[in-house]
């Protein structure tokens, strides 16, 4: 097993953040490191506190997690710094700021709804079953319907109509 310096992990790592955003199948093909070992490397440097987006190269589309910690790591920085931070990462200040006003509203209406719109799938999840369920005990006695009719018209051409005598 070969270890590799932190100095390199975090050069790799780097590659896979913005404004590069490489994916880990093309790290992986260019650097001959498995993908396993690269998502690894990158979910401890999001355990870390580092925000290495999911390969997507819009910024709107990558992860809550990834925009959490965009928001983190420029919260204490001015204006100027903001500003250099952005373009060095391939994002717009309105961008972040976007991000840290939902951040601070994340405790407000909108987790409420989220927790009736999980409610409401779970509901509706119960139901989808219960009609599954409802729709196989139907399909089982048509099925059975259907292998009695057979069977009395295969009597019938046996023995005769019983109804006849």
């Amino acid at each position: 097993m070969t270890r590799y310096s932190d100095e390199f992990k975090y050069s790799i790592i780097k590659r896979m953040m913005p404004p590069n955003n490489e994916s880990v199948k093309a790290i992986s093909k260019e650097t001959g490191l498995s993908e396993g070992t690269l998502h690894a490397w990158k979910k401890k440097a999001r355990a870390n506190g580092i925000a290495v987006p999911s390969g997507e190269p819009e910024a709107e589309r990558w992860s809550t997690q990834d925009k959490f910690l965009i928001v983190v790591e420029t919260a204490s920085l001015s204006e100027i710094e903001m500003a250099e931070y952005c373009r060095s990462k391939g994002l717009f200040v309105e961008q972040v700021e976007a991000w840290r006003d939902a951040c601070m509203q994340a405790n407000g209406g909108i987790a409420q709804q989220a927790a009736q719109l999980q409610k409401d799938l779970r509901q509706k999840d119960r139901e989808l079953k219960d009609l599954q369920k409802e729709l196989k005990r139907k399909e089982a006695a048509l099925a059975e319907t259907a292998a009695l009719l057979v069977l009395r018209k295969k009597a019938q051409a046996i023995w005769g109509d019983p109804e006849d005598e």
